[in-house]
């Protein structure tokens, strides 16, 4: 029999609960107070696992109560099988106090003729099951199943805690970590417009105009760097970009290119006519440059000398789509260049920014035949977040 008034049986629970942060623990915690503070002689902790709908032992004083918070051949209930799944599935606690006239009756690890099953429940929501049984009939009370339902939705409400607090937690975890990323792909995509190999063959480019006496295309050389060089900084930290600036950085930067690698290049930039959402558009920022920072490079370090690039943009209300179009040449990617490495790809780029920011960002690599000629185009589309 119960011997300590309910009120502090109460308060002994809620007190031994206060302190625990970890849900096993609670469990552990609350079966083996049912034991001491109830006078059970058997109790059983379960959890139903909403995904599957499966209850299982978690936790167990009595004959069951491991040393070592290891259960011995534990118990899994699926949700309405037996007085446990049953009591899970409506929510309402029973007391069976012959279990050999009930059908219901699973035995675990010995036959006992009392059970009692309480939900552990806060809000609708059904969370676990205590379940108690003794060796004889008609132990369980009504003051028992008072008791046990007070002490089921102090734990309920313990666990939605503690579970709201790992959820936190764990969003705090993922919101820094994709900080982290955002930043890192960041100064990789800056790393990559700005890697010193550029830098220093357009610093170069413009000494030999200037020593040649060149002074038009120097003027013109280091303007255009210049602009670029701002743009770049100035997007830093932006997450968009206007279409049309971002035109014309592809401008500038082919521009830089193309005299970089003695004109062994053409480019021309198209904007469809019938696209009235041009004007308007923005678009994820760097993302078309690390797309043509990959083309360029690729393409001049294999030789690809008298390549053109066809690149038309095509603007609506939902998206931007740009198409490059270029000569589909053999390549050999064997003996990359060391700076290579620090080029930023872009498919890593969009899967990231698809994670992160849910832009469905889509990229199609096709091989066209003109002629006897064949073709490379690369088709992307981006969000219009305008």
């Amino acid at each position: 029999m119960i011997s300590e008034p309910f009120e502090d049986i109460l308060i002994y629970f809620s007190k031994s609960l206060l302190g625990k942060e970890n849900e096993d623990d609670i469990l552990w915690d609350l079966a083996k107070n049912c034991i001491a503070k109830l006078g059970f002689v058997d109790c059983v902790i379960y959890i139903l696992d909403q995904d599957t709908n499966i209850l299982v032992q978690k936790a167990a004083y009595g004959p069951k109560s491991p040393k070592d918070k290891t259960l011995f051949n534990h118990l899994e209930i699926a949700l309405g099988q037996g007085i446990t799944g049953a009591v899970a599935q409506t929510g309402v606690a029973e007391i069976i106090n012959n279990t050999a006239e009930d059908p219901r009756y699973i035995m675990d690890d010995d036959n006992r003729l009392s059970e009692i099953c309480v939900p552990i429940a806060h809000e609708n929501i059904v969370y676990g099951v205590i379940d108690c049984e003794h060796p004889e009939v008609g132990f369980f009370s009504p003051h028992h199943l008072k008791m046990l339902t007070a002490v089921a939705s102090i734990c309920a409400i313990k666990i939605k805690s503690v579970r709201a607090n790992n959820e936190l937690a764990e969003k705090k975890d993922k919101i820094l970590k994709i900080r982290e990323e955002m930043l890192e792909l960041k100064l990789r995509a800056l790393n990559s417009q700005l890697n010193p190999h550029f830098v220093f063959n357009s610093l170069n480019a413009i000494q030999y105009f200037v020593t040649s006496e060149k002074k038009i295309p120097a003027l013109e050389y280091l303007s255009t760097f210049s602009r670029l060089m701002r743009f770049y900084l100035k997007q830093l930290d932006k997450d968009t970009v206007s279409l049309y600036n971002e035109i014309d950085m592809l401008h500038w930067y082919l521009k830089l290119q193309k005299l970089r690698y003695d004109d062994s290049f053409e480019y021309t930039i198209t904007l469809e006519k019938n696209s009235d959402k041009l004007e308007e558009a923005i678009i994820p920022a760097f993302i078309i440059h690390t797309l043509f920072e990959n083309i360029i490079e690729h393409s001049m370090f294999n030789h690809h000398k008298g390549q053109h690039f066809n690149i038309v943009f095509k603007a609506s209300a939902k998206e931007v789509i740009v198409d490059v179009e270029y000569r589909e040449l053999d390549s050999d990617v064997a003996n990359q260049p060391e700076y290579r490495n620090s080029i930023l790809k872009w498919q890593d780029q969009i899967e990231l920014l698809n994670t992160v920011k849910g832009y469905a960002i889509q990229n199609q690599n096709l091989t066209v035949t003109n002629g006897t000629k064949e073709y490379r185009k690369t088709t992307l589309t981006l969000p219009n977040l305008m």
